[in-house]
């Protein structure tokens, strides 16, 4: 099970992400969130990140459902057109040619159950929204699952340091794996 152009579109499609997380938590003042169900935060940058990775996944292998936290009901609602505005904002300046539908439809790709058997793709666009929120560590999760196996899975790690050298250091790294092959950065 090689997976090479699997995980060089799921890299892209991750860094792409992670360059919009990082101009969202580089402007934190602003970021405009809505709150949850069950009270956790989404923000600018989870819709953004989803509707970039999801976009790149269809693209490159339409056939494959995927699993995503979020959803573009509630973005839908004029009530809620500034953070749309925002939302759509953040994600052509990666971007340009998607448009407001496409970001919509992009985001609700994400709307398969997943389960035991076949190939889909699970995205958290930002694993750790509140350490985000604080501008803190957090990371861009994506993975490959096949017949209910993660065989890839990438992270995109826009605050971590990497380089030991704190004077000039480093920051940010994508780090990833493939089943059988070793985890890399």
């Amino acid at each position: 099970m090689k997976l090479q152009n699997e995980l060089t579109i799921a890299k892209e499609a991750v860094r792409q992400a992670s360059v919009l997380c990082a101009s969202v938590q580089s402007s934190l003042g602003s970021v405009v969130q809505l709150d949850k169900a069950d009270k956790s935060p989404v923000t600018v940058a989870d819709y953004g990140a989803q509707a970039l990775v999801l976009n790149i996944l269809a693209a490159a292998f339409p056939e494959d459902p995927a699993v995503g936290e979020e959803d573009a009901g509630e973005l839908r609602d004029p009530e809620n057109a500034p953070l749309l505005s925002s939302i759509i904002e953040q994600v052509q300046k990666v971007d340009s040619s998607l448009e407001r539908n496409r970001i919509l439809d992009s985001i609700d790709r994400g709307c398969h159950t997943g389960g035991p058997s076949g190939r889909f793709w699970t995205l958290d666009p930002i694993d750790g929204t509140k350490g985000f929120l604080r501008g803190d560590q957090y990371a861009v999760a994506l993975a490959l699952i096949i017949d209910g196996e993660v065989v890839l899975g990438v992270l995109g790690c826009s605050n971590l340091t990497v380089d030991s050298d704190v004077s000039n250091p480093q920051v940010g790294t994508i780090l990833y794996a493939v089943k059988g092959q070793g985890a890399y950065r």
